[in-house]
């Protein structure tokens, strides 16, 4: 629905376009005239013309910028949806617990495991597996000015959340002697940021050119009249279109036509703020291939009911994911005959899509990835046109999710983990999922690593391991490490956490 990148005037509002135009060139100032005034026609239509009332104090530049921003924006169809956001069901869903491919410690075939690990190891050694991460979020919650891939979370070296997924990416690529593109999806806040850490640390030891960065969509906010809210004089307020919008920047980026362009077809999908996440894991990815899904999901069993965590489950037969603010207290605290919960899959925002469905779907996005709107607070301008930052919610940011997209899925798998194995993300500055407990995890997993290749590790220590070069217990096993002794060159130890 909305461009990521102006579309021209002519395009929108019939304009007149002057090849080869310049500022300076006789008939210009007029073109543009008649150009800004279409578009604040068409805004007016629409009830949107509050956006240009500070219009008679702006400069030149200032009004050329407000227009071309306003330019990007379909009016009509961003209001359709701002209109179906606010709609609820006709009906209370009916839901029902989801089929999973369960985990060997939960009454998983061990054997059929393997055979998906099998089929996924293929996979990735045709070539057909690229892997993106979902990096547009800044770090602020966590009080680190920047991208929160840039954060650090080595338990002793600080090695950022960007290093550390780039060293198991490495590890993947020389295990199975193929390149595996890495698609980085930004915003505009941390778009120039983004590319600058990457170029500094030389892309973390990966090719240049099989990293592939591009940025996702903005859309307007509004306030509780439904009129866009501005942050200054001359601009309108846009928040990302949310990690739904993943799926349409993929398509207008030109990544889906690089990713066609390299033999790629199947696409792993995951948040960089999850430092345990398996890259491209291949019996997720032999799952997936084995049930002929378009999409796959990993779930972790919820730690309890109360647990602030969607939940994959049957809405009205199709597979979705139920938003815990959504499960009424009856379906949250269900339990089956063993006392465990009925609606125990709780959602990783671990993916794998076909990229012809990723096409499919973002070729139809207002169908697809609806809109949702949320009340926030949202920094605006008062009548005198001065910064206002309110202290209460006065109006909506408007999101797409990414698994909205279930609904439109021909198939889904859905794939259980186990959380200390792969799932610890990094969303608050302190207690549950935090940085600390991250770290925790981290040394945690580690430990476990150590154990299950016959070494124990020394306690009441911090460990930390290069994912380059070891990303599991069999690396220990193939690289012939016995003991402590034998990973100085890829074990780092320091006092302060419990192994």
């Amino acid at each position: 629905m909305q461009r990521l990148l102006p579309p021209p005037a002519a395009v929108l509002y019939g304009a007149t376009t002057l090849p080869g135009a310049q500022v300076g060139v006789p008939g210009i100032v007029e073109h543009r005239g008649q150009r800004h005034e279409a578009v604040r026609r068409h805004f007016e239509a629409y009830g949107q013309g509050h956006v240009f009332r500070f219009w008679g104090r702006l400069a030149a530049a200032e009004r050329e910028a407000l227009v071309a921003q306003a330019e990007t924006i379909d009016l009509p169809a961003l209001l359709r949806s701002l209109e179906a956001s606010r709609r609820g069901p006709a009906a209370a869903p009916r839901l029902e617990p989801v089929a999973v491919e369960r985990i060997p410690e939960h009454g998983g075939d061990p054997a059929r495991h393997e055979e998906a690990r099998r089929h996924g190891g293929e996979l990735l050694e045709a070539g057909r597996v690229a892997v993106l991460v979902v990096a547009g979020g800044q770090a602020t919650r966590l009080g680190y000015d920047g991208p929160k891939g840039a954060f650090p979370i080595g338990p002793i070296t600080d090695r950022s959340l960007f290093e550390l997924q780039a060293q198991k990416l490495r590890r993947l690529r020389e295990r199975f002697r193929r390149p595996i593109a890495w698609y980085v999806m930004t915003s505009p806040a941390t778009d120039a940021t983004t590319r600058e850490l990457f170029a500094r640390k030389a892309h973390f030891g990966l090719p240049g050119s099989d990293v592939f960065f591009f940025s996702q969509g903005m859309v307007p906010s509004f306030d509780f009249e439904d009129r866009m809210i501005l942050c200054e004089p001359g601009r309108i307020m846009e928040n990302p279109d949310g990690h739904g919008g993943a799926l349409t920047a993929l398509l207008h980026s030109g990544a889906l036509d690089d990713m066609k362009r390299r033999g790629v077809d199947t696409l792993f999908y995951y948040q960089v703020d999850n430092p345990l996440v398996r890259m491209a894991d291949p019996t997720f990815l032999g799952f997936h291939l084995l049930a002929g899904a378009e999409v796959s999901c990993k779930v972790v069993r919820k730690r309890d009911a109360l647990e602030k965590a969607g939940v994959l489950a049957r809405v009205d037969g199709r597979i979705g994911v139920v938003e815990y603010t959504e499960l009424d207290a009856a379906r949250r605290d269900a339990v089956d005959a063993s006392g465990g919960l009925v609606f125990w899959a709780g959602n990783t925002a671990i993916h794998i899509f076909d990229t012809a469905f990723i096409r499919r779907v973002a070729g139809e996005a207002d169908r697809w990835l609806p809109f949702h709107a949320s009340e926030k607070a949202i920094q605006t301008v008062d009548d005198a046109g001065s910064p206002f930052a309110p202290n209460a919610p006065n109006g909506r940011k408007l999101e797409r999710f990414v698994f909205d997209a279930l609904a439109a899925a021909r198939g889904v798998c859905v794939v259980e983990t186990a959380r200390a194995e792969e799932f610890s993300p990094v969303k608050n500055g302190t207690g549950s999922d935090s940085p600390e407990t991250a770290r925790r995890d981290l040394v945690a997993q580690v430990a476990a690593w150590l154990r299950a290749a016959g070494i124990e590790p020394p306690p009441g220590v911090r460990l930390e391991i290069d994912h380059s070069r070891v990303d599991g217990p069999e690396d220990l096993l193939q690289l012939g490490i016995r003991n402590l002794a034998d990973a100085t060159d890829i074990l780092r130890t320091g006092p302060g956490v419990s192994a």
